[in-house]
C-alpha cells in the first residue's frame, strides 16, 4: 500500500468516527466539535484529491465561521439535556431504519459496478504549475455559467425572504423610527422651567 492511500484510509477512518460521535454525543457542545474534526478530515481528504481550494474554502468558511457560530447559539442557548436524551432514546429506533435505507442506497448507487478505476481510469496527475483556483473559477463561469446564476438568484431570494420574515410587522414588538428621531426639535424634548431662588430659614 502506498503512502497516499494510507493517508486516505486514516482521514477517511477518522472521518468515520467522528461524524459517528456527532450524531451518539449527548452534549450538543461535544457534537459540534467531532463536527469540526470531520470538517478538518474531510480537508485533508480533499488535499489528497488535489482540490486544494475546496479543503481551504471548508476549513475558512465552516470551520472557521460557521461552527463557531454554532458554538455560539450552542452556549448561549438554555438547552435541557435530559429532554435531548429523551427524544434520542425515543426515536433511535427510526434513526437506525433510515441510516439502513440510506447505506443502502449508497451501495447501490456508488457500487463498485457504477463507479471505481474499472469504470473510469485514474486522472492524470496534474503539473507541478496548475492552479486549482484558477481552474475551478474558469470551470465555473464558462462551462457551468448558468448554473452559478441560477444557484446565485436561489442564495438571493432565500437572502431576501429571510429578511423579509424577521422584519414583518408584529403588535408587541416596538420599532425605531430613524427618520422622526433625526427631524426632532429641541424644543419638543426640552422643557426649561425658570423658579426663583428661596432662602432656607
Amino acid at each position: 500500500m502506498s503512502f497516499e492511500k494510507f493517508l486516505f484510509y486514516l482521514f477517511a477512518a477518522i472521518l468515520v468516527g467522528s461524524a459517528l460521535m456527532v450524531i451518539t454525543r449527548r452534549n450538543p457542545v461535544h457534537s459540534a466539535l467531532f463536527l469540526v474534526l470531520a470538517f478538518f478530515n474531510m480537508a485533508a481528504i480533499w488535499l489528497l484529491a488535489e482540490a486544494e481550494f475546496l479543503a481551504i474554502v471548508l476549513v475558512l468558511v465552516y470551520v472557521g465561521a460557521v461552527m463557531v457560530l454554532f458554538l455560539f447559539v450552542i452556549m448561549m442557548l438554555d438547552i435541557d439535556l435530559a429532554t435531548v436524551r429523551a427524544g434520542f432514546i425515543k426515536h433511535l429506533p427510526v434513526g437506525i431504519v433510515v441510516a439502513v435505507l440510506m447505506l443502502v442506497e449508497m451501495v447501490l448507487v456508488l457500487g463498485p459496478k457504477h463507479f471505481g478505476l474499472t469504470k473510469y481510469a485514474a486522472p492524470e496527475a496534474a503539473p507541478a504549475d496548475y492552479n486549482n483556483t484558477a481552474e475551478l473559477g474558469l470551470s465555473l463561469f464558462t462551462q457551468h455559467l448558468y448554473a452559478l446564476e441560477i444557484a446565485a438568484v436561489i442564495l438571493l431570494v432565500a437572502m431576501i425572504a429571510a429578511i423579509s420574515l424577521t422584519l414583518r410587522k408584529r403588535p408587541d414588538s416596538k420599532r425605531q423610527n430613524v427618520t422622526r428621531q433625526h427631524m426632532v426639535k429641541k424644543k419638543d424634548r426640552l422643557k426649561i422651567i425658570k423658579m426663583p431662588a428661596e432662602e432656607k430659614g
